[in-house]
């Protein structure tokens, strides 16, 4: 038997634990015959060689190509069409199909940790990430404003973050890199004063473990949680889909 290819598509990797959840997974489970690898292409256009080769199954995809891959697939599934981002690919006889398992895996995490008074919330970021964190928002029924570094038609700026926004939202969740290792030592631009041990701050970094981002967060008093299980959560669908018939 050929040995089955999976891997991590990005750019950079050097942040991400991927590679090292799938190779003790493999250990564990005494699952043979299966390597898990980081495919770190600067550019997306040089995907096409990589999508080429016979024993690649399959590929978990991250920033920043979690759109820019759509247009290199034959077809995505429903989930991931409705998301407009993809994170996870596989291989169906010769056709590239791609998925979105962080749903599942966001969806999941949050949902223990939610309040009745966890109604409103703000997605830092409107990347591929961003795109899988609002979609969940609304199918709980949770109010969200995007913020990004400039105010555009559908999200305000951190210049616009006052007492009264966040005040208004408790949710407040991270889907940038900023704070991932090794640049440990910025958060995102918020006035981290007007938190409270009411907010929810989530980040979906989880390397460092505790980012400045729930540092700061903490400080104030508000529950804080990273990305760990997230990632665990989205890697186990990952496996299930590209192990499904």
């Amino acid at each position: 038997m050929q040995n089955r290819r999976y891997g991590l598509l990005g750019f950079p990797l050097k942040h991400s634990f991927s590679k090292t959840y799938f190779e003790s997974k493999f250990l564990r489970e005494k699952i043979r015959k299966c390597s898990y690898e980081n495919f770190e292409l600067p550019k997306i256009e040089d995907l096409k060689l990589l999508l080429q080769e016979v024993n690649l199954m399959g590929f978990n995809v991250t920033i920043p190509y979690k759109k820019l891959i759509i247009p290199y697939l034959h077809s995505l599934e429903p989930m991931a069409e409705k998301v407009g981002a993809v994170n996870c690919v596989k291989r169906v006889d010769s056709n590239w199909i791609g998925f979105n398992t962080d749903v599942i895996g966001f969806g999941n995490s949050l949902k223990p940790l939610l309040q009745s008074h966890h109604t409103h919330a703000l997605v830092l970021g409107t990347g591929g990430a961003s795109k899988a964190v609002c979609f969940v928002l609304e199918q709980l029924g949770i109010e969200f404003l995007n913020v990004s570094r400039q105010e555009r038609q559908d999200c305000i700026s951190y210049n616009d973050l006052n007492y009264e926004v966040i005040n208004a939202y408790k949710i407040i969740i991270n889907t940038t890199p900023i704070g991932t290792f090794p640049e440990e030592d910025v958060s995102p631009p918020l006035p981290y004063e007007y938190l409270s041990p009411s907010h929810l701050c989530y980040d979906l970094i989880y390397n460092p473990a505790e980012s400045l981002f729930l540092k700061n967060s903490s400080a104030m008093g508000a529950e804080t949680k990273n990305g760990l299980e997230m990632l665990e959560m989205q890697a186990e669908e990952s496996w299930r889909i590209w192990n499904t018939n």
